[in-house]
């Protein structure tokens, strides 16, 4: 279960410096974006590592700029330039490796989180000695249906993609001709080159197909879902989008879905021969119930990494595989008492003598650096803090570029290590920083943004120099300046078990201390998550404060960005100690002179749903009201590796799912609760919510809820966001 990325949601801030208006908050004003921070979308470099490219809102154009000063140099794609251009607008595109040609996506539908079918088009980049673009025809990659998941070759003369769970192969040079590589493949059966729901959304990733750096093969996994159950939820007309059809009898969605304990996807990794159409099944020594969560090619062709989990996700192995012996030799381990997190596949990159690695067995998780024979080379950070994601390397001067919160749990910022080991941090200001590197390291583009700061997006060079500013949001400021903000500040208090815990709040903008005020506490709370964290965002928390809440966060144990002690400790009990911590949160806030100990709230989504129950249910009377948003309610109802990574299987950990069930302590529920679910939710089922309000029926305890037709896990579409949040409003506003 990852945290949802809600559009306008979820950190939630206030603008301390700003001179402060009189215009009050608008509730719709926030659910349609109106204080959303203008950023700069679907920014792709280029290879040539010295340019650019970004797309315009409206979709129609494509333009080149340059990376030393910011400035645009050309449009490189217009829809109303290009010869045989049968659309008016496009939604996303990539480059060939070489830069010879555009990828371009369109009729975008999507399947899950990250998955989706597109109409993609082929657009020729390559210039006559005068730079003008000698061929301008764009053309269909393909003809026979949408296609998804496509990966150009490193050369750019041949595209794979998936249709209807098959692999095609579309050569370029020989006029788009298309064949078919797998012909096995079948919903809710077999899946070739793309992952099932699981994987997709446990693990981070649309894509399981790979070309070799010459070539020559392709490699892919392939899933055998056969033997895992299936899930059905209604579907009905509905609004906003209607299905036509569906008028007067209601349809279903079948899909699978592993829940915890039962069986997972069959995988193996298979290649491809290109030239001599020879498919061949990889000798890896996986277990029956083991995962593949990556593969990746190297730039050896005769190495394919092949990235391994044992179910219970605590042992990581990385094969080098030969893609046409089938042969596997084991090239890196990695164990752990209690879990390898999910953000170790995408820190491994392949370098032409080493690959990088994240590990937190010192503690922390930090980087290390391996030759491709496996051997440990060096450990290139150290210290009691996260690096969070490796950037690069530069092999030109043997740099490494990082991210990590040395300087606080709350704060991220840019990093580079010299291959004498001297270590310079490149972003100038303290709070989040982000970044996006060229192909050759050179430049990046950060984003930064604090407390105080709508994000400021800077072009830098890789000694940190800002060489220009690409985004102030000084309009967003101006704005701000007009409306009267609560303010918010972070704070830190002592458990009584002596465990110090990092929290936000944010007071009305009125707010005097001789008041008493209620309290809305807003947590996610999942394993490895932060919501403390020194960030801007408007959001409803900020219109709750508008209306005279003290709005307050707790990042309590298991969230991340303080070490593997801090976020692991709820390891096989999930729930307990983090609703502990929540009700020891508010008994806090409760001693505050200014705030009324008898109108506290809670509230949350998903994994912050769960929370908000269990912490009302906790046995500790302190929440008056709380609203619990596509919660999961026990863990037997969720998927496999999620809740396995941090529980193993009901059968392994009896006690631990019965008492990280909120059925177990539903005739504890205090307070006033309202739930809400969509019942098209692919992620945490409805089922959670149905049969925790039947539970709460037989126990005779009282509660509201809030059902959303055909919405999934993320409530939203038409007016339904608007209607929610009105919901949320009038709950509190009435209970609290």
């Amino acid at each position: 279960m990852k945290k949802i990325t809600l559009t306008l949601l979820l950190f939630l801030a206030c603008v301390a410096g700003m001179a402060q208006g009189s215009k009050k908050l608008d509730l719709k004003d926030i659910t349609s974006g109106q204080y959303r921070p203008t950023s700069i979308r679907n920014v792709v470099p280029m290879p040539d590592g010295e340019h650019y490219t970004q797309m315009n809102d409206e979709g129609t154009q494509i333009t080149k700029y340059s990376f030393k000063t910011g400035e645009p140099v050309e449009v490189i794609f217009d829809v109303a330039k290009a010869r045989e251009c049968d659309f008016k607008h496009f939604d996303s595109y990539q480059f060939s490796p070489d830069g010879s040609k555009l990828l371009i996506a369109t009729k975008t539908t999507p399947i899950y989180r990250r998955s989706y079918t597109a109409v993609h088009y082929l657009y020729p980049l390559k210039r006559n000695d005068k730079g003008v673009t000698t061929n301008n025809i764009i053309e269909r990659l393909s003809d026979g249906g949408p296609q998804q998941a496509p990966v150009f070759s490193p050369d750019g003369t041949m595209i794979a993609f998936v249709r209807d769970n098959n692999i095609f192969l579309v050569k370029t040079l020989y006029g788009n001709s298309e064949s078919q590589v797998t012909e096995d493949g079948k919903q809710n059966a077999v899946l070739n080159g793309i992952p099932d729901w699981v994987y997709e959304e446990e693990f981070g990733f649309n894509r399981a197909l790979e070309f070799s750096a010459d070539n020559s093969m392709l490699a892919f996994i392939r899933f055998n879902e056969t033997e895992v159950p299936s899930y059905q939820f209604p579907l009905f007309a509905g609004e906003s989008p209607r299905i036509n059809g569906l008028e007067d009898y209601p349809g279903e969605y079948t899909y699978k879905y592993p829940k915890a304990g039962y069986p997972n996807s069959k995988v193996e990794v298979r290649t491809f021969d290109i030239k001599s159409k020879v498919t061949r099944t990889m000798k890896l020594p996986l277990d029956a119930d083991g995962y593949i969560p990556r593969i990746r090619f190297t730039q050896d062709p005769n190495k394919l990494a092949i990235m391994t989990l044992n179910r219970h996700q605590n042992r990581f192995d990385m094969y080098f595989a030969d893609p046409r012996s089938t042969v596997c030799k084991l090239a890196l381990r990695d164990e752990s008492p209690y879990y390898i997190s999910e953000n170790v596949f995408d820190n491994i990159q392949f370098y032409p003598e080493n690959f990088s690695f994240l590990s937190d067995k010192d503690g922390y998780p930090h980087l290390y650096w391996y030759s491709m024979g496996g051997n440990l080379v060096k450990q290139v950070t150290k210290g009691a803090h996260e690096v969070e994601s490796f950037l690069g390397y530069d092999e030109a001067d043997g740099s490494f570029y990082f991210i990590s919160n040395e300087e606080s749990p709350m704060q991220q910022a840019v990093y580079k290590i010299d291959r004498k080991g001297k270590k310079t941090k490149l972003s100038q200001k303290a709070g989040m920083n982000s970044a996006l590197f060229s192909p050759t390291m050179k430049y990046y583009i950060n984003t930064y943004t604090n407390l105080d700061t709508p994000a400021v997006i800077t072009l830098n060079d890789n000694e940190g120099k800002t060489l220009k500013t690409l985004e102030a949001n000084n309009a967003l400021k101006q704005k701000l300046a007009q409306v009267a903000l609560p303010q918010k500040e972070f704070f830190k208090f002592k458990t009584s078990q002596g465990v110090e815990l990092n929290g936000w709040m944010m007071k009305p903008a009125d707010f005097s201390a001789s008041k008493k005020y209620p309290v809305l506490m807003y947590q996610y709370s999942g394993p490895g998550s932060q919501q403390v964290l020194d960030n801007f965002a408007i959001s409803w928390e900020t219109y709750m404060a508008s209306l005279g809440y003290i709005v307050a966060c707790v990042d309590g144990r298991g969230t991340g960005g303080r070490g593997t002690e801090f976020q692991k400790s709820t390891y096989l009990n999930l729930g307990v100690k983090e609703a502990k911590d929540q009700v020891e949160a508010a008994k806090y806030l409760g001693t505050l002179p200014y705030v009324d100990k008898n109108r506290i709230g809670i509230w949350g989504w998903s994994y912050g749903g769960y929370m908000a129950i269990m912490s009302m249910s906790e046995g500790t009377p302190v929440f008056k009201a709380g609203v619990a948003v596509a919660a999961p309610t026990d863990w037997k109802f969720y998927d496999t590796i999620y809740t396995e990574r941090f529980m193993r299987t009901p059968k392994e950990n009896a006690e631990g799912y019965k008492a990280a069930s909120a059925f177990t302590r539903a005739d504890k529920l205090h307070g006033n609760l309202l739930l809400v679910h969509g019942m098209a939710d692919d992620n945490v089922h409805f089922q959670n919510c149905a049969e925790y309000a039947e539970h709460l029926v037989q126990l005779d305890k009282q509660f509201d809820m809030q059902v959303y037709t055909n919405r999934n896990h993320g409530i939203y579409g038409g007016n339904t966001r608007q209607h929610l949040y009105t919901k949320l409003t009038n709950f509190f506003l009435n209970n609290l």
